[in-house]
């Protein structure tokens, strides 16, 4: 414990390279992966915007990126990486890549939970004279925010598991900061203080998104 003590400034900096990598990752891969996610419900065969070639190109792109294990995914984007952000190692490389890979997930999330939309709703709305954008905006994202939200909230915990990884790309956070000062030294209290840190993380994370998805469905 008073090697734990010794290092708590090391701590404190792996909790904020942690909360940095996560936030960005989530806000950054969630819009992606929400515009990625529009265009396959939209764009598939009989949907408000039906494109055959659209939508075969982007479900074949989340097929083949969606399953890669996200070690090697961020191993084979390093000269994406080099092109865009100049690096392939660091806080910043890690964010990246988990932004990306955190894209793909939330594409299909989005995709499935506006499929599972009432069809009447969205007869409806065309009824009305609704154009197909008018209706994917203000029609089908609406009803299906509740179950969107806790889909949020499921790629916000995996967020926060694969930056545990971050270490093995120089990228800090608390997975890190268990293996370098904690399992390398034999010191397994610092271990369990680190899995407990990020439990408390990932419990707010979740009780946070279930509530804004109680909300949403209650409207």
């Amino acid at each position: 414990m008073d090697e734990f003590l010794t290092n708590l400034p090391v701590f404190r900096e792996a909790i904020w390279q942690t909360f940095y990598i996560v936030t960005i990752s989530v806000v950054a891969g969630g819009l992606l992966g929400l515009g990625l996610g529009l265009v396959l419900y939209a764009t598939r065969p009989g949907s408000l915007l039906a494109n055959r070639a659209v939508f075969i190109a982007v479900n074949i792109l989340v097929n083949v990126v969606r399953p890669i294990p996200f070690v090697i995914f961020l191993t084979a984007i390093q000269p994406l990486m080099l092109a865009t952000i100049g690096t392939t190692i660091g806080t910043d490389a890690v964010t990246f890549a988990l932004s990306l890979a955190a894209a793909f997930a939330v594409s299909r999330i989005i995709e499935q939970n506006l499929l599972a939309v009432e069809p009447g709703v969205i007869e409806a709305a065309r009824a009305a004279g609704a154009r197909p954008l008018s209706i994917l905006l203000t029609v089908v994202v609406p009803e299906a925010l509740g179950p969107v939200i806790l889909g949020y909230t499921f790629i916000f915990v995996g967020v926060v598991d694969m930056s545990a990884q971050a270490g093995l790309f120089g990228g800090g956070g608390l997975g890190d900061f268990a293996v370098t000062y904690g399992s390398q030294r034999y010191n397994w209290p610092v271990v369990y203080i680190t899995v407990a840190t990020i439990i408390v993380i990932v419990q707010a994370g979740q009780f946070v998104g279930n509530a804004l998805a109680r909300k949403a469905l209650r409207r």
